[in-house]
């Protein structure tokens, strides 16, 4: 299953030291059923730990995901600064989500290539 992370995401996780291994294993636990919400539109809340916080006191982050197939990590937040997405950003991530799940192999290996998706792992 290919993971990728958007730019703003992948800058986002390196500032609170998330490292890759941990996206990966949100990701099989989704592959298994375990996340927070499905928000519609192949878009999801995850909880992550931050580091020896766990994922109690750790972040929130927001995909588009389709099992066994494609995720994206397209947002993420730290619990204790915000509780959820509003409405607008959320109608955001679905147009975002559907963009990115669309993507052909050709096109998400140009996106690499650019530096706009980061393929996690």
């Amino acid at each position: 299953m290919d993971v990728f992370k958007g730019l703003e995401f992948h800058r986002w996780a390196g500032k609170n030291g998330i490292p890759d291994q941990a996206l990966l294993d949100a990701i099989e636990e989704m592959n298994q059923g375990s996340y927070e919400a499905n928000l519609g539109g192949n878009v999801y809340k995850k909880r992550i730990s931050l580091g020896a916080k766990g994922k109690r006191g750790g972040a929130r982050t927001i995909l588009a995901f389709k099992m066994d197939k494609k995720a994206f990590f397209i947002y993420g937040f730290a619990k204790s600064k915000r509780d959820n997405v509003d409405d607008n950003e959320l109608k955001a991530l679905k147009k975002m989500a559907k963009v990115y799940l669309n993507l052909s192999d050709d096109e998400l290996d140009e996106a690499v290539k650019l530096g706009t998706l980061i393929k996690a792992g």
